[in-house]
This record gives structure tokens, sequence and C-alpha cells, in this order.
């Protein structure tokens, strides 16, 4: 897949394409669906597949106190997106100019002029320009005066509800990681590098690595069965993963994404991983003394073992 940044300054788009529009943070199974369609009439008509993004979102520009935690990073985002057969994601930095933007010009400017566009697939409650103003009915109307034809689509609704980054979102900062991988069609992953702890697991004979996330979200306080990418060694471990404030050793501490990794021993500081969450064990807690600490992570790693192996991954 290529990537075209700010599209108003290149000469090198891709033209005459089948686009959808969005900031698909998440890119959950909604945006999927609405991705696999515009690759699909893409082939059909023989034309480029692509999708059109902002970054950074339109609410940490517009209304920064409320912008949302963001499921995934851009990079994230582009290899979700890429998995998926597109042929071009077109970033457009978002601004406070670009926000000013009239309806009428998105379309004649960038739709037309820069990208040609030949069909644009959009969800039904699909909103653009200035103060968002524009609707799927007014760009249907403009699509029709440069040779656009706009195909609206339902959303994805699972359970009675639509499936949407802010549900995706919820799911993970409340814990409910097993949920969120349902819906994202894979599991929540953070992004980061190997920092330096205090080494206290490895005190008490279970040492951890510590993410420095590069991702904004980060799901609950408490245990989960995750899994761990480590880049160097072109392979995923098993580990068993703590969030929070060790209550047991510190009494006000930074909170922490640790994790041990299961039959591992190697040193990765510095290493850059990507850790995935498929299930949330327990809720963090105090325990009366550091043995009882220790007999609880032994029964982590069990039920972390048990998890995977029940599902025929050991």
């Amino acid at each position: 897949m290529n990537v075209y940044v700010d599209p108003f300054k290149r000469t090198d788009l891709p033209k005459g394409g089948v686009v959808t529009i969005g900031n698909f943070d998440g890119v959950h199974l909604g945006h999927q669906e609405m991705l696999r369609r515009v690759v699909g009439r893409a082939r059909e008509l023989g034309a480029p597949s692509v999708v059109l993004t902002f970054d950074p979102h339109p609410m940490r520009v517009l209304h920064p106190q409320r912008a949302p935690r963001l499921i995934q990073t851009l990079k994230q985002r582009e290899e979700a997106i890429a998995a998926l057969d597109v042929d071009a994601l077109v970033v457009v930095p978002f601004t406070r100019d670009f926000a000013a933007l009239p309806a009428e010009e998105f379309v004649r400017d960038l739709l037309g002029r820069c990208l040609g566009v030949r069909e644009v697939h959009v969800g039904s409650a699909f909103a653009f320009g200035c103060g968002k103003r524009g609707n799927v009915e007014l760009l249907s109307r403009l699509g029709e005066e440069v040779g656009i034809r706009v195909v609206p689509l339902d959303v994805v609704a699972d359970g009675g509800e639509p499936v949407s980054s802010t549900r995706v979102r919820t799911l993970v900062e409340t814990g409910a990681v097993a949920e969120a991988r349902r819906l994202l069609g894979r599991p929540f992953a953070m992004e980061g590098v190997i920092a330096k702890g205090d080494r206290m697991g490895r005190k008490i004979g279970f040492p951890t690595i510590n993410l420095k996330s590069e991702n904004e979200l980060c799901p609950r306080d408490g245990v989960y069965v995750t899994k761990v990418l480590l880049r160097s060694f072109e392979r995923t471990f098993t580990c068993v993963t703590n969030i929070g404030r060790r209550p047991t050793v510190y009494e006000d501490y930074a909170i922490t994404v640790e994790s041990y990794i299961l039959d591992f021993s190697s040193d990765v500081y510095g290493e850059p991983v990507r850790l995935a969450f498929f299930e949330r064990l327990r809720d963090e807690k105090v325990f009366p003394s550091m043995l009882e600490l220790t007999a609880q992570i032994r029964r982590d790693v069990e039920a972390t073992r048990l998890w995977f192996l029940s599902r025929g991954d050991a």
C-alpha cells in the first residue's frame, strides 16, 4: 500500500479511484466491511482503492479538551488498512484551516481536482466540510456536479448496537479486552519499547519487561492474558501483563505496564515490541505479603498458559 501525506501538495496521487473517507481509528469490523467493499468495487472497475483519513484526529485540533484517546497509533492504523489490500492511503494533515474548508471546496478541490475520484463510499451518517455542515445528501449533489458517484452504506451492528470506535474505546478503558478483541477482529495492542524498571520482578523470581507505550489508550488497571511480539526475534511470546501501581510493593507509584514472558530469559531492553491483550484475569490488589503476591503470580501464569492451551494455541 502506498501512503501519501498532504494531498494538496502532491502531484503523484492515485487518480480515478474508489474512495472512502474517515478517521478509521481502530479499523474495527465496521471499518473492515467498508474497506472490503471499496476494494471489491475498485477491482470491478479496474481502479485504485483509496482510503482518505486525517491526522491528527479532528477533535484534537477543534476541541482538544474533548479529544478521545486514540485506539491506534497512525502506524498501527496504516498496517491494519494495508492488511485489507487497500492500494493507497491518503493522509490529510488536519488543521484549523482545513476544518474551515467549505463542503463545496472539499468535494471540488480535494475529491475532484486532487484525486479525480470515481466513486466515494461513506457511512450513512457521514459529515464533512466546515462545521460538518455537509452530509451524504449534499455530497451526492456536489458529486454529480464533478462526476463522482456517492454510495452510502449502513453501519455494521453487533448485538443491536453500531460497531464504533467509541464503543471499542470504552471496552478497552473498562478492561473488557475480550469484547474489544471481538469487535476489532484482532486483539487490542500497544506499541512501544522496553524500558528499564526497578527489577522488583527479578527479585521475586518473575523478571518483567516494562512497556514504554506510544499508544494513547491503555486498558484499565488489572492483570491480563497477553502476547508480546519481540521484533528482533520475529515471533510472539505468551505473557502475563499487570497494569497498575503495584500497591503491594509501593504506596504511591506511577502506573506501569509490566509483562512476565513465559519461558523466556533474554535481555531485551530497548527492543521495539507490540503487546496484544486477549483476556482480563483479575483486578490489581494489595497482598498481605510478598510471599502471597508471588503465589498469585504463579496462579496468573498458570491461568494464562491454560487460556491459550484451551484454544489450541500453546
